[in-house]
């Protein structure tokens, strides 16, 4: 049997804590030895047996680590990853990737210098919502898309004293929930022929962006993604129009929800969604679909996978760097108030296949 992957987890807030520590522990193959943290006695209580390090820098360098998994605040993916890459480690950046497209690319580059796996964390590629929505697409079921909507929307009406709502690089909602609402559209739709969008601060209090709204072009569709901290209900994650009917799913995928309660990822009922998606299809009739499992412990396995040369990087350089793309883009038109389009190279809109609306 192979020996495992080791890995050191840099950071030990609420990522870290609440996913990458379970889905790395969930999966076959891979061995957390090393937490970043400087607060040893809390990884301690949930990880005993690891070696905790409280310099980022030194565990980043461990000689017995093999991969690097970056859960710290935005502003230190990029130089952390840097210094991982350059010891030789495999490494995971958790989303954002970086705090500009840059900075994106250069990781690319030194990654691809150093033959190492670099990968960004989109475990919400296996959400049960995006799952049921990617199926019912994919089906015809809709027909030639004309509107779709994506929301991540919380009810937070008080701010909170932490680095992910403050004024510095890389704070806001939009760096925050933003890269998974765009890798989902990307995924679905590949590349925008334009962009615009609008963010503001609406809490009292707030210092950084809390709403945003931004709308990707792509000709007949139009794609909106939106995020906001004052959504108390009555909303949806996901509506779609199309030339055949209507599509809502309701609610969001539970696997947060099931990590934050203590749920082992893949103990019973792991991912399941008793919320069904409801389609119209314009005669007055509701059907319910049922919504499929979400597993967010794929990302962790096909990632195990390619680095035993077995499988394809679940996230690649290039899809992270178009994804850093629209987000920098979507912050451009909201200061500008124009529409943007996407400087990209042709590797890089290679990132994703030519993918059609049409039935």
């Amino acid at each position: 049997m192979a020996a495992p992957t080791r890995i050191a987890l840099i950071g030990y807030g609420f990522v870290g804590k609440t996913f990458h520590a379970p889905l790395i522990a969930a999966v076959d193959g891979l061995e957390l030895t090393v937490v970043a943290s400087r607060d040893a006695d809390k990884v301690h209580a949930d990880l005993p047996a690891v070696e905790v390090i409280a310099d980022a820098y030194r565990a980043v360098a461990d000689e017995h680590v093999d991969l690097v998994v970056i859960a710290s605040p935005n502003d230190t993916h990029a130089p952390l990853a840097r210094a991982a890459l350059e010891a030789g480690k495999h490494v995971v950046v958790d989303k954002p990737f970086t705090l500009d497209l840059a900075a994106a690319r250069e990781l690319a580059a030194l990654a691809a210098r150093h033959g190492r796996v670099l990968s960004v964390f989109q475990n919400r590629r296996w959400d049960s919502d995006y799952l049921g929505v990617r199926q019912v697409i994919e089906q015809g079921l809709l027909g030639r898309l004309a509107h779709v909507e994506s929301h991540f929307d919380r009810f937070r009406p008080e701010p909170r004293v932490r680095w992910r709502e403050s004024a510095g690089a890389g704070g806001g909602l939009w760096y925050d929930l933003g890269p998974h609402l765009i890798d989902q559209a990307l995924q679905l739709f590949g590349l925008p022929q334009r962009i615009q969008a609008h963010m503001a601060i609406q809490r009292d209090g707030g210092q950084a962006t809390d709403w945003a709204q931004v709308l990707l072009d792509y000709g007949s569709l139009r794609v909106i993604l939106h995020a906001s901290m004052l959504v108390a209900g009555g909303g949806a994650r996901f509506i779609l129009h199309g030339s055949r009917g209507s599509l809502l799913k309701p609610l969001a995928d539970r696997q947060e929800a099931q990590l934050l309660a203590g749920v082992r990822p893949g103990a019973a009922g792991w991912g399941e969604d008793p919320d069904d998606m409801l389609f119209y299809d314009g005669s007055g009739q509701v059907s319910r679909l049922p919504t499929p499992a979400g597993d967010q412990r794929r990302y962790y396995a096909m990632l195990r996978d390619a680095l035993c040369g077995q499988g394809a990087n679940p996230v690649s350089p290039l899809q992270a760097i178009t994804v850093m793309a629209v987000l920098e883009a979507a912050i451009e038109a909201a200061t500008s108030g124009r529409s943007v389009t996407l400087s990209l190279s042709d590797e890089e809109r290679g990132a994703w296949p030519h993918r059609s609306a049409q039935a």
